[in-house]
């Protein structure tokens, strides 16, 4: 039996139809995972909708703009060690989810698992999953697969011990590129991070999406990091890498300004990874 081992979190906002028809696939999966909705203050009656027609479903009701928070706390109601992310335009293929359970239970090492994504009706491989399979960075340890430092968070599998250990995603982050500063703390903190491509999901994205704000999120998000993990040079480099790119990019501007005005903040915050682990980093930052 696997819904005792591993639940499906899903975060959505304001994508109702799309969320429907992703529980109607994930409910027909075989390993019948118990499935959480946690819903960021939608206005289109996301929460009656998904409790009408999906009753088996929990849904749980934030306030809109929490950002990495609202994974959280989905993950914080999962009673499974193991939880599956996807968004509410992704899902996993059948028997995925089996395949992961089998990875997490031969290798206790492994703290997150991430599946191959392929998009739209095309079915073509994810980017992100192409260099996650040409991984040019090791593990002293046996993984499934390639041995990463990021992935994409519509298809990814954790183990919720190794996800409280480093206190999960960080909770000043958005939803828009939260993967590199959690891979650091996860490998940081001894944990392995995998790519399979025998776990398959499927990710048809939404064009209801703004990409003017994606990219002021990203933007503040990615200089955060590298003031939190990184050694100053390559956080100062990236900085002035960033600041050159604002001066003709208005939404990477307004980005770059938000992330200097809580930069007195991050300070305080900032730990950077341990030297093997910037090995790695370097590996991947150089090889791509």
């Amino acid at each position: 039996m696997f819904s005792d081992q591993i639940s499906v979190v899903i975060v959505t906002h304001n994508r109702v139809d799309t969320l429907l028809d992703t529980l109607e696939k994930l409910q027909s999966l075989p390993e019948n995972p118990p499935l959480i909705v946690v819903d960021n203050g939608s206005t289109d009656g996301t929460a009656n909708q998904v409790c009408t027609v999906f009753p088996a479903v929990t849904v749980l009701t934030l306030p809109p703009g929490l950002g990495c928070v609202s994974r959280n706390e989905g993950i914080r109601l999962a009673k499974t060690p193991l939880v599956a992310l996807c968004d509410d335009d992704s899902y996993w293929a059948p028997g995925a989810l089996t395949r992961a359970i089998q990875c997490f239970n031969d290798y206790p090492h492994l703290g997150v698992l991430a599946g191959r994504v392929l998009l739209g009706e095309e079915q073509r491989l994810e980017p992100v999953c192409e260099a996650m399979r040409d991984s040019p960075i090791s593990d002293p340890r046996p993984l499934p697969g390639p041995a990463i430092l990021g992935f994409v968070c519509c298809a990814v599998i954790i183990r919720q011990a190794a996800f409280w250990s480093i206190g999960g995603f960080h909770k000043q982050f958005a939803i828009a590129g939260e993967e590199r500063l959690f891979s650091a703390d996860m490998r940081s903190k001894g944990w392995s991070l995998a790519y399979a491509e025998d776990v398959l999901a499927y990710h048809f994205p939404s064009p209801v999406r703004s990409t003017a704000r994606r990219t002021h999120l990203l933007t503040r998000d990615t200089l955060w990091y590298y003031w939190l993990r990184r050694p100053w040079y390559y956080a100062l480099r990236h900085t002035l890498h960033i600041y050159q790119k604002s001066r003709v990019d208005e939404n990477v501007r307004s980005g770059y300004r938000e992330a200097i005005r809580q930069l007195h903040r991050f300070l305080f915050e900032r730990r950077p990874v341990p030297h093997n682990v910037e090995e790695q980093l370097l590996r991947i930052e150089s090889y791509y």
